[in-house]
């Protein structure tokens, strides 16, 4: 038997733990929010889509019936009414109306099958989740713990805090992209865990009123495309939310953009982001700092921590935004200012996404309309690639870990760690 710490209490986490729930080790979570109704588990708690997919995700090789097996524990944490109302569909199956439209303008199209369950359901399942682990006696859950450093040693973790530390025969990282603090604290003091690091996604999130989107969302819900532009970089699709809203994505020093959708909608426009994929070469090594760099410049230009948001027309036109058109905002107007993103971005990007949607519009043309509404900057964070192989007890699981992108990898990723740990 081994006293085990995880540091957080996310997708990734809850993937490892499951395994262990029965098991004779003792488990001990480290979690900094107060309580289980204020932690945040990016997708779980926001939006709460999950995919089977074997194109995107993460980095590392996810079996499909683990995948499956991940979509089934989140959707048998509902109640058997909310579990009638979680929308399904696939992105891009061969029959899709759209697949050679969106093939011929140069586009790779993403196949996917997802399952939306909604913002408004998933505070239940988190509940739901903690309450089945915590009726087992070798579970222990420490909230207001935040680990602010590690010590490694041959035979055991201490995890460092404010006002504690505790030992471990094995550790567990799964702090999730927002503690990017801890793992660049880990990194620096030991490099050798480091196996790559040189990813950021950075562009916007993209609003437009539902009927715009109304043929394709009925088609398929989630549209996922990738697009390899003039400039070399990759830029694509993500997080699709029809009548969702956009919202604020918080981090200790600077906010994001970001989106979400309840089970039975919310607005009457759609949102999605338009990322660009951006890969650094040697010496460069903190693509964190760069697009966190990026986020505050957005903050700053917009007076606080605010957004700024523009009609497509004034951002091909390089021109302030001074007053909006026919599509009104989701997000609150206490969160954003009119202004002008090619302020922000980088000219590379700028011309990436430009290209982008512009093509874009000749599948889908009411993406193109002029008072359509970008709000930036929308940022994907990449942990560094963590090498697990390092040291037999201390792991890194989850979006920290560098390997996973998404609540079904990063939950399978706990997984596979925890069964084989068993």
């Amino acid at each position: 038997m081994m006293k085990i710490g995880v540091v957080g209490f996310g997708a990734a986490a809850i993937g490892f733990i499951n395994e262990l729930k029965d098991s004779d080790h003792e488990i001990h979570i480290l979690e900094r929010s107060k309580d289980i109704y204020s932690s945040s588990i990016s997708g779980i708690r926001s939006d709460g889509k999950i995919f089977v997919s074997s194109t995107m995700g993460g980095d590392m090789e996810l079996p499909l019936h683990i995948q499956h097996e991940v979509v089934r524990f989140y959707i048998d944490k509902l109640n058997p009414e909310d579990r009638k109302s979680v929308k399904t569909g696939i992105s891009f199956d061969s029959k899709s109306i759209y697949f050679e439209d969106f093939y011929s303008e140069g586009f790779e199209p993403v196949n996917s099958k997802f399952w939306h369950i909604g913002t408004d359901k998933l505070g239940s399942i988190l509940k739901k989740v903690y309450e089945d682990f915590s009726a087992k006696p070798n579970i222990h859950f420490h909230f207001n713990k935040r680990v602010e450093d590690i010590e490694i040693f041959e035979d055991k973790i201490v995890a460092l805090g404010k006002d504690f530390e505790a030992e471990f025969d094995y550790l567990v990282i799964a702090v999730g992209r927002s503690g990017h603090g801890l793992i660049k604290k880990i990194t620096e003091k030991h490099p050798e865990l480091v196996a790559a690091n040189n990813t950021v996604d950075i562009g916007v999130r993209y609003e437009l009123p539902d009927h715009a989107v109304e043929a394709i969302n009925n088609e398929m819900y989630e549209f996922k495309v990738k697009l390899i532009t003039k400039t070399g970089y990759t830029v694509r699709t993500f997080c699709n939310n029809p009548s969702g809203k956009v919202v604020l994505e918080n981090y200790d020093d600077f906010v994001t953009v970001n989106g979400h959708s309840n089970s039975e909608g919310s607005s009457e426009n759609t949102n999605f982001a338009i990322l660009c994929t951006t890969r650094f070469t040697q010496p460069f090594n903190d693509p964190f700092g760069y697009g966190s760099y990026i986020s505050r410049l957005s903050n700053i230009l917009a007076g606080g921590k605010k957004v700024i948001l523009q009609t497509y027309d004034d951002f091909l036109n390089t021109k302030r935004t001074k007053r909006l058109g026919r599509v009104k905002p989701t997000l609150p107007e206490s969160d954003f200012i009119l202004g002008d993103i090619n302020l922000v971005l980088p000219r590379r990007i700028t011309v990436s996404l430009t290209e982008f949607i512009e093509k874009l519009g000749k599948v889908v043309p009411g993406v193109v309309y002029p008072d359509n509404l970008m709000y930036a900057v929308e940022v994907k964070f990449y942990s560094n690639k963590i090498d697990n192989n390092r040291y037999k007890n201390l792991k890194f699981i989850g979006d920290c870990s560098g390997h996973t992108r998404s609540i079904t990898y990063a939950t399978g990723h706990g997984k596979l760690l925890g069964r084989n740990l068993l």
